[in-house]
């Protein structure tokens, strides 16, 4: 891997811890700060809002120099990690859990216009994998240790972790990061010239509905692994590793393999598969080995579908490749938040933790028709990369 790649999956890394670790050490956050459960739940939710708010400053960004975008969103990481280590009430934490989601849209949006740039032609997909490989190695290995510390010296470790993993990707990215021109400036107006075509839509739209179904069931993995699976409370730890360990091979045979076989094909294939696990997990969720199977593909699908994702919308998207990879992030989080909600419902219904999965079914293959579309119109105008899709193609698409 190139240094400046490793740079930028650092960074991935230390956001990733940022966003998970809290899920783990909801309880100890609770029993410091002498507020309820679903009160810390809240510092999930917040941080999901500041992802979404500062994924669009890029559209305030776009005239600067990526390398430098990349050095004030990484000082914003810092900086939102610094306040939440020593936060001294739950207020202040609220507010240094928003601080540090601000900047998580931005940074990916950023990241992979830099990672194009520096990789060869044909191998553009697995640069962005590359760069996004931190997300899945801090779930398998960052998230884990940093919940053993927590509970065995202080919630504020693993906080204070996400410090020197931000202070590190600081100096990294200065050192490694090649200084690459600022992307064209045309203007506020021109950024948004790029949605008057369907390709971005699609893949915003696949971007969403698929990572919302897998999430319907994800949200509530634990319960159902236990209740369905029949798990011990005791192993749920290291069955989420298995979990992480998905998410890396996902990511992993995206790099190698989406180039290949082409970016639109290949993650419509895996939004099937993703469709077919979470349909084996309904009826079968309470045979263990397989509720436990059927995790490890849903995970890797959902890591191997997110970077050729993050790679086609940069590259359908002219002239707005920043807004373009805020609206993935905004997807990717809308997706997360509705997920989780739409999983819920069978639940308080009384229905069982395996319903949640029947209700990602139809979501995940809404994502992959989407990315069918795609594919199909992209072999259908393979001279107009970038502005190649109109309304009349994809009616005459879905009518046949």
């Amino acid at each position: 891997m190139k240094k400046g790649l490793f740079a930028l999956a650092l960074g991935t890394f230390t956001l990733g811890m940022a966003e998970f670790i809290i899920e783990g050490i909801l309880t100890d956050v609770a029993h410091n700060m002498n507020v309820s459960i679903p009160q810390v739940g809240h510092l999930i939710s917040i941080y999901a809002l500041g992802v979404c708010a500062g994924a669009f400053s890029l559209i305030l960004m776009h005239k600067y120099r990526p390398k430098n975008i990349l050095l004030f969103l990484t000082s914003l990481v810092v900086i939102g990690a610094i306040i939440a280590t020593v936060a001294p009430n739950y207020w202040l934490l609220l507010c240094a859990r928003f601080i540090q989601g601000l900047p998580h849209g931005a940074y990916f949006g950023t990241a992979t216009i830099v990672a194009v740039k520096m990789a060869k032609e044909g191998k553009e997909t697995k640069a962005v994998a590359m760069m996004c490989a931190g997300m899945p190695f801090a779930n398998l290995m960052g998230v884990p240790l940093g919940t053993f510390l927590s509970h065995t010296m202080s919630w504020r470790v693993p906080f204070l972790m996400s410090v020197i993993l931000g202070l590190l990707t600081l100096y990294m990215i200065y050192r490694w990061v090649p200084n690459v021109e600022a992307l064209p400036n045309k203007g506020m107006k021109a950024q948004f010239k790029f949605m008057r075509h369907l390709a971005p839509w699609l893949i915003i739209a696949a971007t969403f509905l698929g990572n919302g179904g897998i999430l319907c069931w994800f949200s509530y993995i634990s319960p159902l692994l236990q209740w369905n699976g029949g798990f011990s409370a005791a192993s749920i730890s290291a069955l989420m590793i298995l979990a992480g360990l998905g998410m890396v091979v996902g990511n992993q045979v995206s790099a190698l393999l989406a180039d290949r076989f082409k970016p639109g094909r290949f993650t419509c294939y895996l939004q099937f598969l993703a469709a077919a696990a979470l349909l084996a997990t309904f009826f079968l969720s309470h045979i263990g080995w397989v509720s436990a199977a059927m995790m490890f593909i849903c995970c890797a699908c959902l890591f191997g579908i997110g970077s050729p994702e993050q790679f086609l919308i940069v590259k359908h998207s002219e002239g707005g490749e920043m807004l373009g990879g805020c609206c993935i992030q905004a997807a990717f989080n809308l997706g997360n938040a509705l997920g989780a909600f739409f999983g819920g419902i069978p639940v308080a219904m009384g229905l069982g933790y395996h319903f949640p999965a029947l209700i990602g079914v139809p979501m995940a293959l809404m994502g992959a028709v989407c990315l069918l579309v795609f594919h199909k119109n992209m072999n259908k105008h393979k001279k107009r990369v970038c502005h190649g899709f109109t309304t009349r193609p994809l009616f005459m698409f879905v009518l046949v």
